[in-house]
């Protein structure tokens, strides 16, 4: 496990697909963006503030990923991007993998506030900082966690969040696998079948 600390910065964006297929595309297109009128609605402020979260995220994915998120159907972005979340928010990634997944290979796929509430708790003893957020920020984390689990389709809603089997394209999974074979984890891949994507 990763001991850095935790970024929270997610808290006040959320997946933002579209945003971070316009400026993946851009990218990819050799292109430049319009920032201001395509990624902050007029706002410069918003414009600045958007690019360099969404560029965090995007510089965290491999060429080829960049590419299948750039070129591939709804379904397929939605997986891409929240494997950029998962890179980029090492809080994202523990709770799928620590929480969600272990729930899915034991065949419960309701997911419980207290599931967040106890990961969130054990958390907070390794991570002492996280004991000094309000009750504000705390709350606007576990709302934001939810809904990007929504907007991924990792969930299907933030009310009755029932896990959502994935089921990965074959070039979403090669790009994933050539770089590296334990992202599949956050898809709730087990142990055994990662293995026998990889050997078989």
């Amino acid at each position: 496990m990763n001991l850095k600390k935790y970024s929270f910065s997610f808290a006040g964006f959320s997946l933002r697909l579209n945003l971070m297929h316009k400026v993946a595309l851009a990218e990819f297109e050799n292109r430049e963006i319009n920032l201001i009128q395509e990624i902050g609605n007029g706002k410069e402020a918003t414009a600045i503030k958007y690019y360099s979260e969404l560029s965090k995220r995007l510089k965290l994915l491999s060429k080829e990923q960049l590419e299948v998120f750039a070129k591939a159907e709804l379904a397929s972005r939605k997986q891409i991007a929240f494997l950029a979340m998962c890179k980029r928010y090492g809080f994202i990634r523990d709770f799928v993998i620590e929480v969600l997944r272990e729930k899915v290979l034991l065949f419960d796929y309701n997911l419980t506030e207290g599931d967040y509430n106890s990961f969130f708790r054990k958390k907070s003893e390794l991570f002492p900082e996280m004991e000094k957020f309000t009750e504000s920020s705390i709350k606007k984390i576990k709302q934001v966690t939810f809904k990007i689990l929504e907007q991924a389709g990792i969930i299907d809603n933030a009310k009755q969040k029932v896990i959502q089997p994935q089921i990965l394209d074959p070039m979403v999974e090669k790009a994933i696998v050539n770089d590296d074979k334990k992202w599949l984890m956050i898809f709730m891949v087990s142990d055994l079948d990662i293995e026998n994507l990889v050997t078989g």
